[in-house]
């Protein structure tokens, strides 16, 4: 087997689009914190980063992590301690990226095919990431209605996620797509 590739999960709040098309800031929920990080730990993500520029969403995140990295917490459930080890916060993408440092390949994700990007397959991207040439992968997600256009600029994006069955409905939670999205890279299938 080669050697395992370098991979963050990013989970974006801002710049994001509301259901009107609108630029927002949305709000980090405990469900996402919780279970992104415990798909991030089973399939060996490195780091998973909550970015959000507000102050207040941040401090919830980290006396969130506060608690369950405590060993209160560690003792209530050690299992949720191991997953949330992972987690990181950050005001933006660019905190983010100058964080976990290096040369860092941005691959976007969406629930539709973006305008002039031919779209990245789960395939390809496996292939890529398991040939054997380390490279640091940032997945980026989105929440609300998807990332704002600029955050597709310098990026490779990840064909979306769809059924053999219905083409329509496209709004799948951001953690049932991280896991998905997770699963088709670093899955043993």
């Amino acid at each position: 087997m080669s050697q395992k590739p370098q991979i963050a999960v990013g989970l974006i709040h801002w710049p994001i689009k509301d259901k009107a098309g609108n630029t927002v800031c949305t709000n980090v929920t405990n469900l996402d914190v919780h279970d992104i990080a415990r798909a991030c730990r089973v399939y060996g993500v490195d780091r998973y980063y909550i970015i959000n520029p507000m102050k207040e969403q941040l401090i919830f995140v980290s006396r969130m992590l506060e608690f369950w990295r405590s060993e209160r917490g560690a003792g209530y459930n050690p299992m949720r301690r191991t997953a949330l080890t992972m987690v990181h916060t950050a005001h933006s993408l660019e905190e983010a990226k100058q964080d976990w440092g290096g040369d860092i390949e941005l691959i976007t994700t969406s629930a539709r095919a973006i305008e002039g990007s031919p779209g990245l397959g789960f395939k390809e991207l496996k292939d890529e990431m398991l040939s054997g040439d380390v490279k640091k992968y940032f997945l980026l997600f989105g929440t609300g209605f998807g990332l704002e256009s600029s955050v597709y600029q310098g990026t490779r994006v990840l064909e979306p996620i769809k059924s053999l069955y219905e083409e329509e409905y496209r709004h799948l939670s951001v953690r049932s797509a991280v896991s998905i999205c997770l699963d088709r890279l670093l899955g043993a299938w």
